[in-house]
Order: C-alpha cells, then sequence, then structure tokens
C-alpha cells in the first residue's frame, strides 16, 4: 500500500516540475530584454545630459537669436507678406452707327489698374488707358497716379495726378463696367463743364456725423488751362477749359476745391462739389506766328466750378443725378476775347433691374450749354443691359439728340457695348 501511494505521488511532481522548468526559462528570456532596455535607456539619458552641458557651455547671444528670429521671418514673409500687388481694371469693345455716319466696331479702351500697397501705411495706385485711333494707332494717356498715405482711420493722404473729386460721375462712374450707359453724360468729357482730372495733392476719407455718415475730399492741385482759336487772326473765342492734371501750372495760382457727402440713411447720399482758382489761356489754334508771339502777356481769369449730386437704392431701383458748372471770369488788356464764359451741364439717370432676370432698363436726360451753340445738346438715351455677372455687361442704347441743325450735336445714334471689369 504505502509502495503504491509513493508511486501514485511522484508522478504529478514530475509533471510539475516538468512544466515549470520551460516557464522560468521564459522569464529568464523577458528579464535578460529588460535589462537590455534599462541600460540603453541610461545610456541615451548620459547622451542627452552631455549633450545640455555642451549647449549650456556654447548658448547664443540674444543677438544671435534675434538674428536668426530675423533670418526666420525673412524666409517666411510670404505667409503674412509686408507688400501687397493687385492689378484690377476694365475694359470695353462696342459698335456704334448713326444717320450721318457709317456704322463702326470699336474698341473704346482697355484700362488696367495697378495697387502696389505697403503694410496699412502707404499704396500706391494708378491707371493707364490704352484706345484705339480712327486711323488704327494707339494712344496711352495716364489716367491717374497717386501716392496714398493712410494717416488714421478717417483721413488718407493722396498725393499725384488724381481723378477730379468734383461730382460723382468722373471719379466714381465713368468706367464702363459700371456706366449703365455705353457713353457719358454731354458735358462729362474733354473741354465740357466737369472737370476731369487735377495734379496736387488732396485729403480724403470719411467720419460718423451723429447717426449719419459722411465722405470728403479736399484738395490743391495745378489750375487748368484755356483753349482760345479764330478764324480772321483778329476775334478771339475761348473753346474750351482743358482741365486735365497737366504737369505744370503756366500762372502760379493754384485751384482750391472738393466735394463733402452726407449719407443720411441707407442707400441715400447728396453731395456738393465746388473749386476755385485761376486759368490761363495757353492753347491758341489758327493763329500765325506773330499773334503768337503777342499773346506771351495774356492774363489770367478767375476760375470757378460748382456742383450738386445725388444717389439713391432701393432694392431693384436706383436714381441719381448730378449738376456742374464752370465760369471763367472776364480780363482786360489781352488778345483773347476780354468777357467771362459759362459751361454747364446736368442730368438724370433711373434704372431698374427686372428681378429675378438679368435684364435692367435704363433712362438718361441731360441738358449741356456751353458758350458755343455747335455744342449744345439736350439728350435723351434709353438703354436694355443684360448682366452676365455683376461685372459683365452687355449694352444696348439708343440716343435722341437735339442740338444746332447740321452739327454732330443733333445726330442721333445707336451703340452696343460689352464691358468687363476685372
Amino acid at each position: 500500500m504505502n509502495t503504491g501511494i509513493e508511486r501514485f505521488n511522484a508522478g504529478p511532481l514530475a509533471l510539475a516540475i516538468a512544466l515549470a522548468l520551460p516557464m522560468e526559462a521564459s522569464a529568464d528570456a523577458a528579464y535578460d530584454a529588460l535589462k537590455s532596455q534599462v541600460e540603453n535607456l541610461k545610456k541615451q539619458l548620459e547622451q542627452v545630459q552631455k549633450t545640455l552641458k555642451s549647449y549650456k557651455k556654447t548658448s547664443a547671444s540674444k543677438n544671435d537669436v534675434a538674428k536668426l528670429e530675423k533670418k526666420v521671418a525673412e524666409a517666411s514673409e510670404w505667409k503674412s507678406p509686408n507688400t501687397l500687388i493687385h492689378m484690377s481694371g476694365y475694359a470695353d469693345v462696342g459698335y456704334s452707327d448713326s444717320k450721318d455716319s457709317s456704322g463702326s466696331f470699336n474698341v473704346g479702351s482697355f484700362s488696367p489698374i495697378f495697387h502696389f500697397q505697403y503694410r496699412d501705411l502707404v499704396m500706391l495706385e494708378s491707371e493707364l488707358e490704352f484706345e484705339v485711333e480712327a486711323d488704327g494707332g494707339t494712344n496711352v494717356a495716364l489716367e491717374y497716379l497717386t501716392v496714398d498715405l493712410f494717416l488714421n482711420d478717417y483721413m488718407t493722404l493722396v498725393a499725384g495726378k488724381f481723378l477730379s473729386p468734383i461730382g460723382q460721375f468722373r471719379q466714381n462712374l465713368h468706367p464702363s463696367w459700371i456706366n449703365k450707359l455705353p457713353s457719358a453724360p454731354p458735358g462729362f468729357g474733354h473741354d465740357g463743364a466737369a472737370p476731369v482730372s487735377d495734379l496736387g495733392i488732396q485729403l480724403r476719407g470719411g467720419f460718423p456725423l451723429g447717426g449719419m455718415r459722411t465722405n470728403y475730399a479736399f484738395y490743391i492741385s495745378n489750375g487748368p488751362e484755356l483753349n482760345a482759336s479764330t478764324e480772321d487772326a483778329v476775334d478771339f473765342e475761348l473753346e474750351g477749359i482743358a482741365a486735365e492734371g497737366f504737369g505744370r501750372d503756366r500762372d502760379g495760382s493754384k485751384v482750391y476745391g472738393g466735394r463733402f457727402g452726407l449719407l443720411p440713411f441707407a442707400g441715400l447720399e447728396i453731395g456738393l462739389s465746388g473749386a476755385t482758382g485761376k486759368a490761363a489761356v495757353t492753347t491758341l489754334e489758327n493763329i500765325s506766328a506773330d499773334t503768337l508771339s503777342a499773346l506771351s502777356g495774356e492774363p489770367t481769369r478767375d476760375y470757378d466750378v460748382y456742383g450738386f449730386d445725388f444717389a439713391w437704392q432701393h432694392r431693384a431701383i436706383n436714381l441719381r443725378g448730378e449738376f456742374i458748372e464752370s465760369r471763367i471770369g472776364s480780363a482786360s488788356g489781352g488778345t483773347a476775347p476780354s468777357s467771362g464764359a459759362n459751361w454747364s451741364t446736368w442730368y438724370a439717370q433711373a434704372a431698374y433691374r427686372f428681378l429675378p432676370t438679368k435684364f435692367e432698363g435704363v433712362l438718361r436726360y441731360t441738358d449741356f450749354d456751353s458758350p458755343h451753340i455747335s455744342e449744345d445738346r439736350k439728350q435723351w438715351v434709353v438703354g436694355l443691359n443684360y448682366l452676365f455677372a455683376s461685372n459683365v455687361i452687355a449694352k444696348f442704347a439708343y440716343q435722341f439728340n437735339d442740338g444746332a441743325d447740321g452739327s454732330p450735336a443733333d445726330d442721333d445714334r445707336w451703340l452696343l457695348q460689352l464691358a468687363y471689369g476685372f
């Protein structure tokens, strides 16, 4: 009996020993691996400590750090640039025809506009105008070029050649993709009643006034020049006022002027404009050399401009109007006419967008008065536009002109135009 029990107990014991041996061997292998990892970590920690000690001994100065930061900033300026460059502009092509002339296709103009701004401090802006002449040649003009210094949130100093701030049309509405008709109102072009541009300095901006908003523009510039001509070398007459931003001031007398706009509530703006100064007779046509030499002492004339404008936008309705008058004072002792002369023009315009379509109807009336009967004109224009996009517009318009019989101012005509603002 005892021998059987001993034999019975020896079997499980042998089995337990056999199973324990592999487990112990596995534990020894895991221990060795863990020990090796600890040794590696100790070595890495020692290396880090050595590196830190070396860094402390050779640490960079504040100047070195600043230089490094500057280089990094310059290398990454593209992410937040100090200088911004932007190009925009407009172009238009068209077709016109009248009863006394043959119809012609035309390129109205290609006018790229450039902006170069440095931070919130200064911006250069400029517009070039490329036009195709009747003979196929190309005329290039600098419409404006200014350096704008941002003085604060309410005022900017503008220096250079800028569009005249008298009224609204010349400074804000003349681009073809903004003008709702293919032509400018009579009197708003060259030798008209409204100044085109000035060369000088200007302060412009806006500020709140009670519960209303305002905008303003005040400037000092070189004076305009007067065109005079004659047919018999004796009797001269003033042809027109060239107020186009001359880079000279023949008489040395500056022009002072500006515009003040008031926005009493959303959608309505009312503006008052004015300018005063001197103008010199500098352009004389159809005269002999002897007569020209006698005109070197031509006296200057008083020059005054008055203007009023309004604009109202309500949903699909847009109404606007403008009045401008330019006066030239009398003079004595000169060859050109001693009496003064007035040029005045006004227009009223209504536009209606036929929502939800892309069609727009436009109606405009203009009355332009000049010292020359051949230039006087009363004009009705009716137009229909199609807006492919807010900056791409196709226009069809017909002009009813009432002027002196036989003069171009009396010719009715129709116009087509495709304008693109970019």
